[in-house]
């Protein structure tokens, strides 16, 4: 395996040798960029009608990203963007539940279909991922990308639950009848716009035999005085259970509807 840390995403294919498995260095603006030419593709010259599921704008989400002006600056003010949420409040356009019975969420979003779906640290909170993951499927046009992203690891988070945290394998399961166009790891550091592909030949590596990567890359192992010196630092108190940690992480994906 070659680590390309510092390697551009636009990087060819053909670069390296074929058929070698390569962590790539990229960011999280850089895909979204590459998600909106996607998706403007698709779209051709029609104005993009865009869901967001889990819309609702929280203090906590100070670094989560303003869709509704992305999508704007990108596509114009022709673009349709619909806000998707349980509660009411601001950037919620439409009050509903994603794991909703079909029909219902149909009705309430006016049998519409989308260009684009994006579902950002919504699906570790539902109480039916399975369910959430066939509506999103639904809702999507033929040739529409949806672009997921859930914890694979994160710290107990109540807003307003938390049950799940996803693997790639788990999303991919989850979302069976789409094809992923693409896939990367980032982090929930604040100012920290880092983000990494595991690829084989220019494409997504998707071979369950990859975690090691993802394992050797990620992983943190402290010895017992430093884990005595990380607990002792805390602001509250910690239990020593463990002498392995790992970060915030999340796992993202894009998978187009074919």
């Amino acid at each position: 395996m070659k680590s390309a840390g510092g390697a551009s995403p636009s990087e060819p294919a053909g670069s390296g040798p074929r058929n070698e498995l390569r962590v790539v260095g990229t960011s999280v603006s850089r895909e979204i960029e590459l998600l909106f030419e996607r998706v403007a593709r698709s779209a051709g010259r029609r104005a993009p009608r865009v869901l967001q599921v889990g819309s609702r704008t929280l203090v906590s989400d100070r670094n989560e990203r303003n869709w509704r002006s992305l999508i704007a600056k990108r596509f114009g003010p022709k673009a349709h963007f619909v806000g998707l949420d349980l509660f009411e409040g601001s950037n919620v356009d439409c009050v509903a539940d994603i794991c909703s019975d079909p029909r219902t969420l149909a009705a309430r979003l006016d049998e519409a279909d989308f260009d684009l779906v994006i579902s950002r640290h919504v699906l570790e909170r539902t109480r039916h991922p399975a369910r959430a993951a066939r509506n999103i499927e639904r809702l999507l046009r033929s040739g529409g990308f949806a672009y997921i992203s859930t914890a694979w690891s994160q710290a107990f988070h109540v807003t307003p639950d938390d049950y799940w945290r996803f693997s790639l394998s788990g999303l991919r399961l989850l979302f069976g009848r789409l094809e992923v166009a693409s896939a990367f790891y980032c982090g929930g550091d604040v100012g920290l716009d880092v983000a990494y592909r595991v690829e084989r030949d220019g494409k997504p590596e998707l071979d369950p035999r990859a975690g090691a990567v993802e394992q050797g890359l990620f992983q943190i192992v402290l010895d017992h005085e430093d884990n005595r010196a990380v607990l002792a630092r805390q602001a509250t108190e910690r239990l020593p259970v463990s002498r392995t940690y790992l970060p915030t992480l999340f796992v993202n994906m894009v998978a187009r509807k074919s």
